[in-house]
């Protein structure tokens, strides 16, 4: 089981996400913007952090950063968005565009965490199948 930080701006996302989540055995802690992602970084221990790419205010990359730069031991990042051509691999260990299915999550989380074959840009990504593939159980992924 891990803790995991999910932070994005669309609440429905949040909530299909953090349902998902949790039922795979992992606790969520859901901040619904890159502010209030950080200020729960920084007061919290979390195993992995999972943001989405474009919100108001401070986005996944700005959030990937301060993560980053912090003197805490590293955290795998995952990158998630609607908008892949926004996602940059160099601050994220694994980036998956939505929508994705369950699996493709899975399988992003076991490789940022280690435990999968190797952390995986978003090329490399779609060139398996692991993404662009609407999630079965909610459209509301595909936003």
């Amino acid at each position: 089981m891990l803790n995991i930080l999910f932070v994005d701006d669309e609440g429905a996302v949040s909530d299909v996400l953090g349902q998902i989540l949790t039922r795979l055995g992992h606790r969520v802690e859901i901040a619904s913007n890159g502010h209030e992602g950080l200020r729960m970084f920084d007061s919290r221990v979390f195993d992995l952090v999972i943001t989405d790419i474009l919100m108001p205010g401070i986005d996944g990359h700005g959030v990937a950063r301060h993560i980053r730069s912090s003197d805490r031991a590293y955290i795998p990042i995952i990158g998630i968005s609607g908008t892949p051509w926004f996602l940059d691999g160099d601050v994220f260990d694994f980036v998956l565009p939505k929508p994705f299915s369950i699996q493709a999550l899975t399988n992003a989380i076991d490789d940022a965490m280690g435990k999968g074959s190797k952390p995986q840009t978003l090329t490399e990504n779609q060139e398996q199948g692991h993404s662009l593939h609407g999630v079965s159980t909610s459209p509301l992924l595909a936003t």
